[in-house]
């Protein structure tokens, strides 16, 4: 976790969380078995794997004051403002592998690629229905 306070962001604070790569390297390791098994299957996964790996290396989640800003190699390319969340769950909390919000007029699903502890605390303030 990385909180900073810059002009880039308008003055506020932002969380950034670090990159997790556990999510792609059980999906790597746990295809190789399954190629000599099923080639097709294990080489989906693996390339599935490969594709989360890359995305973990290059995406980045801030939490400001007022929104979760995603960015790809340090350019914003999503803005989601906290007041337009009506809901947020994470899927297998002891594992946490699948991150979800919806937004008003959207559902949004994200893998963990990122410091799942450090999602937990950003999140602990937001409002959430069960």
């Amino acid at each position: 976790m990385t909180t900073t306070n810059s002009s880039a962001t308008g003055g506020t604070q932002s969380t950034e969380l670090k990159p997790s790569y556990g999510l792609p390297l059980v999906l790597i390791l746990g295809s190789l078995p399954l190629i000599f098994w099923q080639r097709w299957v294990g080489g989906a996964i693996a390339l599935f794997g490969l594709f989360l790996l890359v995305q973990a290396a290059t995406i980045r989640l801030h939490f400001t004051e007022t929104a979760l800003e995603v960015y790809r190699s340090g350019t914003l390319i999503r803005h989601f403002p906290y007041q337009d969340w009506s809901n947020w769950r994470i899927f297998w909390n002891n594992v946490p592998v699948l991150f979800y919000f919806r937004e008003v007029n959207s559902i949004h699903f994200l893998p963990v690629l990122f410091d799942p502890e450090t999602l937990k605390t950003c999140l602990a303030p937001l409002p959430r229905k069960d």
